[in-house]
């Protein structure tokens, strides 16, 4: 999916709500993301971020219902939002996995949407000593930090 595509999608959404958008910007990378800079971000993200999410949602479905595509793998920020947000829950993963290790057992953390869940997954993919699980439905769906002895499996 060309960048070209999705600013032209994402231009088009916002213009229907009538929201300002000051610029929009595509990277790819590890998952695309189109970056929005609106001076209206407060009403575009809303609590807790439930706006952006449903933003997320609603832009991803049109892109599938014209191009076809399931799934779509992109996801839509406003002014930096969602980046903070996952860059906050890195780092309580990290601090959770130091603990999981010194203490030696497993740690659950808070339920948490499923893009996190996936960055969290990633996060400790090569991690020797801890192995990512979900676990829980719905909302309560969370991720458990499982201390796996390195040491005692290579003996």
């Amino acid at each position: 999916m060309s960048p070209e595509f999705l600013t032209t999608v994402v231009q088009t959404f916002f213009n229907k709500l009538g929201v300002a958008v000051a610029s929009i910007s595509v990277t790819s990378g590890r998952r695309t993301v189109v970056a929005v800079t609106s001076p209206e971000s407060e009403m575009l993200i809303g609590e807790h971020g439930d706006t952006l999410r449903a933003i997320n949602s609603i832009v991803r479905r049109m892109v599938e219902h014209t191009q076809g595509v399931e799934a779509a793998n992109f996801l839509v920020d406003i002014n930096g939002y969602h980046e903070g947000q996952i860059n906050k829950v890195r780092v309580e993963a990290q601090m959770l996995a130091q603990h999981a290790r010194l203490f030696k057992r497993d740690i659950d953390m808070d339920p948490m949407s499923p893009y996190d869940r996936l960055v969290i997954h990633e996060l400790f993919a090569n991690d020797p000593e801890i192995e990512t699980r979900s676990q829980g439905e719905g909302k309560l769906r969370h991720i458990t930090l499982h201390y796996r002895d390195a040491a005692a499996a290579t003996v």
